[in-house]
């Protein structure tokens, strides 16, 4: 695959002047980089080009044949996600174009819109968020599930959510906290259970959303886009942006945002009041399930913190009466 000959093709570009890393794959499966093109009218695209086979670098040494299935269904499903879905979202949930898909002898390239070109350029760390930069992500989510409230997955993961249980045995089987592994598949059955499921972005963390200078977002990395309820986007968001102290200062206002988000986006439909009791429910339950993960996967992260703790803990006293 001529990957710079079909840049210039699809974006009808004169000449591409030069190109530079964004970042690699995770484990190894490819890179991501950037296109300046001359002589068209785009100034710069994105290729994210994915080789399918079997990675040996796994960061936390989860080498299995397991795992490697499931991180190539993740980009068969982002593939599908840009073919079919992608062109639902508006600018309240705003996505990157994909101009096109080629999947060639174990090689799949997707070449997108540049979001920092579109004025979506900065990229905010841990240490530098604030709350008005959460509920930002938060307002974007609310749109997204509004989007794709009560509609079907085809194509997609059936659960959503690089976490979710079924897909992370050997990270079960490691687990130290045996009273939260005993309760596990309780746990997971109780989110995928809800009444009301939508599309989840899977893994909205802060690192995953651009902003442009007025505050508004866009999002990107849709591996692990499926069905869910969308409580779950928005703790793994909370957690990526707070630490236990903030998580707990800031709970009630950021889920208050979230549903009042929410609710305009979804012209205030009478299933909302609804949704916003069950998700509230399961706040608790979406945490406890993250936390499951990390217990297994890393112990001791740092988002295994005294808040998240607290609801995990809760969440297990619960389920035993």
């Amino acid at each position: 695959m001529n990957e710079r000959k079909e840049i210039l093709e699809v974006s009808r570009a004169k000449s591409i002047t030069h190109e530079t890393a964004v970042q690699s794959l995770w484990s190894g499966y490819g890179e991501i980089k950037r296109y300046f093109l001359k002589g068209g009218k785009i100034a710069s695209v994105i290729a994210k080009r994915i080789q399918m086979q079997a990675a040996t670098n796994h960061p936390r040494g989860w080498n299995t044949d397991f795992s490697h299935q499931r991180k190539i269904k993740s980009y068969q499903v982002e593939k599908n996600w840009y073919q079919s879905y992608s062109n639902q979202t508006n600018s309240n949930c705003r996505v990157p174009a994909c101009y096109k898909i080629l999947e060639v002898d174990g090689l799949l390239l997707l070449i997108m819109e540049d979001l920092n070109a579109s004025g979506f350029h900065l990229r905010i760390r841990p240490d530098e968020v604030t709350l008005a930069h959460a509920k930002s992500c938060l307002a974007w989510l609310a749109a997204f599930h509004s989007k794709f409230m009560h509609q079907p997955a085809e194509g997609l993961w059936s659960i959503g959510t690089y976490w979710h249980l079924d897909t992370r045995p050997d990270e079960l089987e490691k687990m130290q906290n045996i009273h939260l592994k005993q309760v596990a598949s309780e746990i997971d059955s109780k989110l995928n259970n809800a009444k009301h499921q939508t599309l989840v972005h899977g893994d909205a963390k802060l690192a995953n959303f651009c902003f442009d200078e007025f505050g508004k977002v866009a999002a990107v990395d849709f591996q692990y886009v499926g069905k869910g309820c969308g409580i779950k986007d928005v703790v793994y968001l909370i957690s990526s942006c707070f630490d236990d102290y903030n998580c707990e200062k800031y709970e009630e206002e950021l889920l208050a945002h979230y549903f009042d988000r929410l609710e305009i986006a979804m012209n205030s439909a009478p299933s909302f009041h609804s949704i916003k009791k069950e998700w509230l429910q399961l706040y608790q339950y979406a945490w406890a399930d993250f936390y499951r993960f990390l217990d297994g996967w890393n112990p001791g992260h740092w988002k295994m913190h005294r808040y998240s703790e607290r609801l995990t803990r809760a969440v297990i006293k619960e389920l035993a009466h």
